[in-house]
């Protein structure tokens, strides 16, 4: 559950969260679990960083895929809900209702970098593309998510 504090900083009218509001609402969640930072919001589009580390490796040495499917999800719902809270947008919150990653490369060390793009922005539901990629640049996993809007803050 976020720190009310944190919530209680943030300035309703504000375009967007800035990645430190998100980083501190996550900061009791899976993101802080797993080392997720977002480090770019914007109602268009949010990148996100991960630090591969042993805590987050399945059996054999990999990065697990439920640390992918996890982080796409939460990279997914912040552009989500920057878009729906856009000063011109409607407001309310997002959840979402279908996650579909798939696995494309093993990584073992490194960073990952994740960043969101829209496929669909509508009045009830959005769908957003995530790619992740590795420190060469080569991509590691991608998701899409589909989101349902919920009206009001």
């Amino acid at each position: 559950m976020p720190d009310q504090d944190a919530l209680d900083r943030i300035d309703p009218d504000a375009a967007t969260l800035t990645p430190s509001q998100v980083n501190e609402l996550n900061a009791n969640g899976l993101d802080a679990l797993l080392g997720l930072t977002v480090t770019e919001v914007s109602p268009d589009r949010v990148v996100g960083t991960l630090t591969v580390t042993p805590r987050i490796f399945q059996a054999f040495g990999l990065v697990h895929g439920g640390v992918y499917t996890s982080a796409i999800e939460s990279i997914a719902s912040t552009a989500a809900w920057s878009w729906l809270n856009r000063p011109d947008g409607p407001k309310g919150g997002v959840v979402g209702v279908n996650n579909n990653t798939n696995f494309i490369r093993a990584v073992r060390s490194g960073e990952l970098k994740m960043v969101a793009a829209p496929l669909h922005r509508g009045r009830t539901q959005q769908i957003w593309h995530v790619a992740v990629t590795d420190d060469a640049g080569k991509l590691a996993a991608h998701g899409e998510v589909r989101l349902q809007n919920i009206a009001g803050n």
